[in-house]
């Protein structure tokens, strides 16, 4: 077996944005959590060399809210040789249309690279993501979109307790997948992401949509 069962996983938070790349120097969020960024929030919680994790669907739990927000940001980062940054000088306030009270579950598994050593295994890396999920476990605290957008989780059991999306449907038009890496150069790819029924399905490497 080279792929794992698939996991439910409920995350949620005060505010999010999953920025839209034609979008220049403000942040504005799609409608949605994007696939790449719920594969982050899986990766925070549990990832090696010898695992890659697919999303498959992205329920909504919590009616689409926004939230408008002007901030201060610096406009350049630190180079390694700079002896600092004055704040003062590189400061730019920029507006943000970001999402307010959101929730979410993240359907994914996961499934061994070529990377997997003898002692590796599928029901393996399984145990270790329930624990770590169970006991609160992250690399990193698992985010939203944006860092500074902390996220908080839950492992949903296959007992038929899933919460329930929201009841709508939409045409959320085309929405980042994830980049190609098949290439010399990272190519982004899109989708032509659908909300049905609250529900959002992910469209796997060959483009077509996972059921």
């Amino acid at each position: 077996m080279n792929r794992s069962k698939c996991f439910r996983l409920k995350v949620w938070g005060r505010n999010a944005c999953f920025t839209r790349p034609e979008m220049k120097a403000e942040r504005v969020s799609y409608d949605v959590m994007t696939p790449a960024a719920a594969r982050g929030v899986l990766e925070a919680i549990s990832w090696k060399p010898a695992i890659v994790w697919h999303v498959t669907q992205i329920d909504v739990l919590n009616p689409i809210k926004w939230e408008s927000v002007r901030r201060n940001e610096v406009g350049k980062t630190m180079s390694p040789a700079a002896s600092g940054l004055y704040i003062e000088d590189d400061r730019q306030q920029r507006a943000g249309l970001f999402l307010r009270n959101v929730a979410y579950t993240i359907h994914a598994y996961l499934e061994m690279t070529d990377k997997a050593g003898p002692e590796d295994n599928v029901r393996k890396f399984e145990d270790i993501f329930e624990r770590r999920v169970r006991d609160g476990q992250c690399f990193h605290r698992p985010y939203l979109g944006c860092r500074e957008f902390s996220a908080d989780f839950a492992l949903l059991l296959n007992d038929g307790s899933e919460p329930e999306p929201i009841h709508e449907t939409r045409d959320l038009g085309w929405m980042f997948l994830d980049y190609d890496y098949s290439g010399k150069e990272p190519m982004p790819r899109f989708f032509h992401a659908q909300l049905e029924d609250g529900r959002m399905r992910v469209p796997a490497s060959d483009g077509e949509v996972r059921r």
